[in-house]
């Protein structure tokens, strides 16, 4: 017999805790209900997948937990819909918020990593590992996605101050968050648990060794992510974590861990780069001319920022190779995807003029 969800579409009225839908505890949402038609309530069953693999999608949902077989399009956090007595996903629900990136290698293929995601924490170290660079990488992933950004400064009791680190991490993005802690504390609980609340989804990213998994069992109150510990001479961390999980809390929150990336390709992400540098696209909309290479042209109001200290030099090249970089993937990527229509055409002549 399929569940009846007709309560969680638009217009329904909610219902007590303790009859709430066993959907919420999955990160169900009234964005996703409102997707379905009364039709689709007669024979279709809504899924969440938690784990990826080249054999299978895994599902959870209302008494589900099982592997269907691939070949929808699909990412860790999506929703499908099952068909009653059919293995195969019906379809994948619009989502609300989608990270990607340019697959790593040579390959110009995008990589899917998360799908409706709330609220992603961007963790690095009070050590070697900060970077300004690589956190406006991911910064820039996260405003792409439209999730809420918060940076994670880990490792707090192993820093005599923090306060540089905080001052760094605070210059890259007024709408972003900064949050110190001590993952082997009490203290993620405390301080993250906001944004942890039952039906949302978090995501943690950054590399390895930054204390990621750690804070995953913090919040999970058990040991469901593996940990190891980083080398001491550079501060860098082993990949305990090889793919995407989606845990969720007694609560009801989802929480993906995911390994560290240490290729952050950006494509497709023109608006996510513009909203972590806004103030510089602020200033070239200024501009005299609308065509300014920010270097030598005159009335360039950014050149001017510069020399009157407004803005650091080393931030403006940071974002003309941020800008460079995701412009040549992005061109690339709609390159091999026009390359790919026009082979599949050819195909189908081919195989029209067979029959024929």
């Amino acid at each position: 017999m399929v569940r009846d969800y007709s309560e969680f579409l638009p217009g329904a009225q909610g219902l007590a805790p303790e009859k709430r839908d066993p959907l919420i505890a999955f990160g169900w949402q009234n964005f996703f209900a409102q997707q379905l038609d009364p039709a689709d309530l007669d024979e279709l069953v809504p899924v969440r997948v938690v784990e990826v693999h080249r054999t299978g999608l895994r599902v959870v949902g209302d008494g589900i937990d099982k592997v269907v077989p691939p070949g929808v399009e699909a990412t860790v956090g999506d929703w499908l819909l099952l068909k009653d007595g059919q293995e195969q996903p019906d379809r994948v629900l619009e989502r609300k918020s989608l990270f990607r990136r340019r697959a790593p290698g040579t390959g110009r293929e995008v990589q899917l990593i998360a799908a409706n995601v709330d609220t992603a924490f961007v963790v690095t170290s009070c050590n070697h590992d900060f970077n300004v660079a690589r956190l406006e990488r991911y910064l820039a992933l996260v405003f792409e996605a439209e999730a809420t950004p918060v940076i994670v400064l880990t490792k707090t009791d192993l820093c005599e101050d923090v306060s540089d680190y905080m001052d760094a991490a605070r210059a890259i993005s007024d709408r972003a968050v900064v949050v110190a802690l001590n993952a082997l504390g009490d203290e993620p609980v405390q301080r993250l648990s906001g944004w942890c609340e039952p039906g949302q989804t978090v995501v943690f990213l950054g590399s390895s060794g930054v204390g990621k998994s750690t804070l995953v069992n913090a919040l999970m109150e058990s040991e469901q992510a593996q940990t190891a510990a980083i080398r001491e001479d550079d501060s860098r961390g082993r990949h305990t974590t090889t793919g995407r999980h989606l845990f969720f809390t007694q609560s009801g929150c989802g929480i993906l861990d995911t390994p560290g990336m240490r290729e952050l390709q950006m494509a497709d992400t023109e608006a996510g780069i513009a909203d972590v540098f806004a103030d510089l696209a602020e200033l070239a909309s200024q501009c005299k001319f609308n065509d300014c290479e920010h270097d030598s042209e005159p009335g360039c109001a950014i050149t001017a920022a510069i020399k009157s200290g407004q803005i650091d030099a080393a931030r403006l090249k940071r974002w003309r190779k941020l800008v460079a970089e995701e412009r040549f993937n992005t061109a690339s990527l709609a390159e091999r995807r026009a390359a790919g229509k026009a082979f599949q055409k050819k195909i189908n002549a081919v195989m029209k003029n067979k029959r024929k």
